[in-house]
């Protein structure tokens, strides 16, 4: 159960990162704690899987990667495991993710990759494809932008 300090901290982690060298202390300084407590909440966090990863976002498009293709496959059950696992290890899959299929929309996996343009993006799906053996699956481009924010717990709590 969190305590109001943990969703104190929660809600600060949810927030930039001074680019400092001492970041962690500074952010537990905000929270009236000492940074060795901060330090060691975000273990716990981490230990018990509240606390996933901490990592910088960068905004694709500013950077560079103008082509966002969601790509969604249908893979057997037998092969989803090993086929899912390998997909995430690919860097250049941003996402990856497991859905329930549909009898109108029987695709099963779901992969969200971002390339500097349609062509390179269309061959990293492609070489994929051929490694995996799967031939049935579907590639949806963005065609505009309309919300890019992450999810924000504890923000109405005082």
């Amino acid at each position: 159960m969190l305590n109001n300090l943990d969703k104190k901290i929660i809600r600060r982690l949810q927030e930039d990162i001074s680019i400092t060298a001492d970041p962690y202390r500074e952010m537990a300084t905000e929270l009236d704690i000492n940074e060795d407590e901060l330090l060691s909440k975000m273990k716990t966090y981490s230990d018990s899987g509240i606390l996933k990863r901490i990592g910088a976002i960068i905004y694709h498009r500013k950077a560079g990667f103008k082509a966002n293709a969601m790509v969604v496959w249908k893979v057997s059950g037998e092969d989803l495991d090993r086929i899912g696992k390998y997909m995430a290890s690919i860097s250049e899959v941003s996402h990856c993710y497991e859905r329930k299929p549909f009898e109108a929309w029987d695709y099963n996996l779901y992969t969200m990759i971002h390339e500097k343009d349609r062509e390179s993006c269309n061959r990293i799906i492609e070489k994929i494809a051929d490694n995996i053996g799967v031939k049935n699956y579907k590639v949806l481009y963005s065609t505009k932008e309309l919300k890019k924010t992450s999810m924000k717990y504890f923000m109405n709590f005082n």
